[in-house]
């Protein structure tokens, strides 16, 4: 089978031709249909990532596919089930061997491409706006970097849970693609002084920031007295350095929120969180937005359009 690995932190990751794995006790062989891309990935090519393997490894951080097989005296969905699985590796390849209790069945109606970035982006924003900032409807709601892979569920999920949503991205064709998954406001980061745009509508009363740098520190500026900021990545390379004397003064909140470590110390919370999208799905209320598909031929030109911050919604790769 074909795998796009990394060898090393020093040079860049290329395709591969290895043996098909087998499942193993408590593993599932998944046959892979389509590998969703994330910042995460682009980390991982330096080794800067939380949950970086050490190399070498199969890159790709989630998945969605058909299961062939169960390893021995393994439960888990029967052979020919489609799911969708956050693997932490292994998604851009033909095949993938990955922990059968991680693995999760997915809508018939779900296209492979939607399902493969449907995990790690709207389980995000479903947890960071609904569990940690306890977002309410009516509260204004501002989303940085928000046509992104992120940030673009965020703005939707944000506008189902009543909020009125200021979304800032980089130039009005981005801008457009926020609007129509219900953003309010629309903010121009390119040329748009971000801190007083904000205050003229009122300012935030919740930031989810996928950016950092420079767009936290102005956001916090632009937050209201007892406002919640969401850090959930750091697009722009910079993480940025919160003064504590603003959060005193302001009585501000900065809510940290890494969905992988749910898996880790709350699975319960997450899997919930899951269900309820998708339900949502299925009952029409979710429309995730396919940016840019490529074959995994391709998958360095993926993660360049990714690094470049050019793409919107999901970029995903497909493998037939």
């Amino acid at each position: 089978m074909r795998a796009f690995r990394l060898t090393s932190f020093e040079t860049a990751p290329m395709l591969e031709n290895l043996d098909k794995p087998r499942p193993g006790p408590g593993e599932a062989l998944v046959k892979i249909a389509a590998c969703g891309l994330n910042f995460a990935d682009l980390l991982m090519m330096s080794g800067k990532y939380q949950d970086t393997p050490k190399p070498p490894f199969t890159m790709g951080l989630e998945i969605a596919g058909t299961v062939e097989a169960l390893g021995p005296n393994t439960d888990g969905p029967a052979p020919g089930t489609r799911v969708a699985v956050f693997a932490g590796q292994g998604g851009l390849a033909e095949y993938g061997t990955f922990s059968a209790e991680r693995l999760i069945p997915i809508p018939d109606e779900m296209p492979f491409e939607q399902a493969a970035g449907f995990l790690i982006a709207y389980g995000t924003s479903h947890l960071a706006l609904g569990h940690r900032a306890q977002l309410r409807s009516g509260e204004r709601l501002l989303v940085l970097g928000a046509a992104g892979g992120v940030g673009l569920t965020a703005v939707e999920t944000g506008a189902k849970m009543g909020a009125e949503v200021i979304a800032c991205a980089r130039g009005p064709e981005k801008l457009k693609v926020a609007e129509q998954a219900g953003a309010i406001h629309l903010i121009d980061s390119d040329t748009t002084d971000i801190r007083e745009a904000v205050r003229a509508l009122g300012g935030a009363d919740v930031v989810y920031d996928a950016v950092g740098g420079d767009q936290f520190k102005a956001a916090m500026r632009a937050t209201n007295p007892g406002g919640r900021l969401i850090p959930i990545g750091f697009a722009s390379g910079e993480v940025p350095q919160i003064p504590a004397n603003i959060l005193l003064v302001k009585n501000l909140s900065v809510i940290g929120l890494y969905w992988g470590g749910y898996l880790k110390f709350a699975p319960e919370i997450l899997t919930q969180s899951l269900t309820e999208l998708f339900d949502l799905y299925r009952a029409g209320g979710l429309h995730p937005h396919i940016g840019a598909r490529f074959t995994l031929e391709d998958a360095d030109k993926a993660l360049d359009l990714l690094k470049a911050r050019k793409s919107t919604g999901k970029v995903v790769v497909t493998l037939n």
